[in-house]
């Protein structure tokens, strides 16, 4: 049976969209964010040559920094005010939520309500300015060090232009954190992940054009670029099936009287996504992977041996980078899942309210069967998200794909998707439930 959402989507026209003035106006404010956004991603850092880093960047856009581009919309190759992005956030984050599994007072704070997640987010945000200060000034001193054929990238290099630098960055990436929080709160969809699915959809038309050039010209063959269009539709439609697909436990709830009556007795299901990290594990992989990385790429050739080395080693397709990118993967979908879903907690709730598992004794059998499914489950979710992840690193370093198809990218894209479209049609669906009231009260008020 439909839901009450997917009703409505089937019903949808215009009509209903042009009547609902809140959602009209999230629509907005979201589109009007993500301009200035977009705006911001060409405006270059104060004291450099911004074609001498272009030509610097394209020399290393094959190796990590290129996926990291894409995540930034181009503006790392450009290198502008938001080159870091909404990265180190991210990475503050995940320190926070690795610190909160492990530290008990901040375990404490976040079983505290609303006030403890406040404090909780206060702290990231100061680890979020600590860590983009950190890696805006190795991208300063990596700056100055750079030279092309076309001179030198910084015209005066020194004290003031790293302190410039690290300003700018860190102010840029402070200002798309609060960007994000203020389209959460008064757009539609998650503010975070929309600048990074902004920044990827920018760069599509540009890839699409430039494979359809290399096969007008042959440099591409033509039999390829097809194949490469059907597999993206196919990995689309797999991204989505398994977006949308889950486990469903039966629950029973047992019958009771209540006076001359009998109540309960009805059975429902709890849902177990298969991917139930989302689109995380992936960004926390990848963000990781930026912070060393970021002095790493811009200093090859210039720093130690042993950058040198691990910068090769961290090349695109390489066994190495492809074996921590997995494993970080994984890492985090089962440590993610971890802190999203609490199998115990779960099985008291059911126990409280009477509901059981058919075959399984409530308590803490119960708990081990969640926890059992729930493990299994997240082992194919992460697989999958492996999967999506090395598919365009091996497409690149195998088959010498032109730009960065698939992975990632593309799971940003469809997810993103999927969850602002739900918002959309919730909002709707409230609109129409606030239509439904006003009209029974104005006909309670007639009679």
């Amino acid at each position: 049976m439909a839901s009450a959402a997917e009703q409505l989507a089937a019903n949808m026209n215009w009509g209903v969209l042009a009547k609902a003035t809140d959602l009209k106006k999230r629509i907005w404010f979201t589109l009007w964010a993500l301009i200035v956004y977009r705006i911001g991603t060409y405006i270059p850092l104060p004291g450099i040559d911004p074609q001498v880093m272009a030509d610097i960047f394209a020399q290393q856009q094959g190796g990590v920094l290129g996926m990291f581009d894409m995540f930034a919309g181009g503006a790392l190759g450009r290198m502008t005010i938001f080159a870091l992005n909404i990265m180190p956030y991210i990475s503050a984050s995940i320190i926070m939520q690795l610190m909160t599994a492990v530290s008990p007072s901040l375990e404490q704070m976040k079983k505290e309500g609303e006030a403890g997640r406040k404090k909780i987010n206060q702290y990231t945000r100061y680890l979020t300015v600590i860590i983009a200060a950190l890696q805006a000034y190795g991208i300063a001193l990596g700056m100055e060090g750079m030279t092309s054929t076309a001179g030198p990238a910084v015209a005066d290099p020194g004290l003031f232009f790293r302190f410039t630098t690290v300003t700018t960055l860190v102010g840029g990436t402070l200002f798309l954190m609060w960007l994000g929080e203020q389209i959460t709160a008064r757009g539609v969809g998650n503010g975070i992940s929309l600048i990074i699915f902004a920044g990827i959809v920018a760069n599509l038309p540009g890839a699409l054009v430039g494979v359809l050039e290399l096969m007008r010209t042959g440099a591409l063959a033509p039999l390829l670029g097809v194949g490469l269009l059907v597999m993206a539709v196919a990995v689309i439609a797999f991204i989505v099936f398994i977006e949308r697909a889950q486990r469903r436990i039966l629950i029973q709830y047992p019958k009771r009287q209540m006076g001359n009556r009998m109540m309960g007795g009805e059975s429902s299901h709890l849902p177990l996504k298969i991917n139930t990290p989302g689109v995380i594990p992936p960004i926390f992989a990848s963000s990781l992977l930026l912070l060393p990385m970021t002095a790493a790429g811009f200093s090859a050739g210039q720093g130690p041996e042993w950058l040198a080395t691990i910068t090769a080693l961290l090349g695109r397709g390489q066994p190495l980078y492809l074996g921590l990118y997995a494993s970080l993967i994984m890492f985090f979908a089962f440590f993610y899942t971890a802190i999203v879903f609490n199998p115990a907690d779960t099985a008291d709730n059911l126990k409280r309210y009477g509901g059981f598992i058919p075959g399984i004794r409530p308590g803490k059998n119960t708990a081990d069967y969640l926890d059992y499914v729930l493990t299994r489950l997240t082992m194919v979710g992460s697989l999958y998200l492996i999967f999506i992840s090395i598919l365009p690193e091996l497409l690149i370093s195998r088959l010498a794909v032109p730009f960065y198809f698939g992975g990632t990218s593309l799971l940003i894209v469809v997810t993103v998707t999927m969850d602002t479209v739900a918002q959309v049609q919730s909002h709707l669906l409230a609109h129409q439930y606030e239509g439904l009231i006003k009209k029974s009260k104005l006909r309670g008020k007639k009679r």
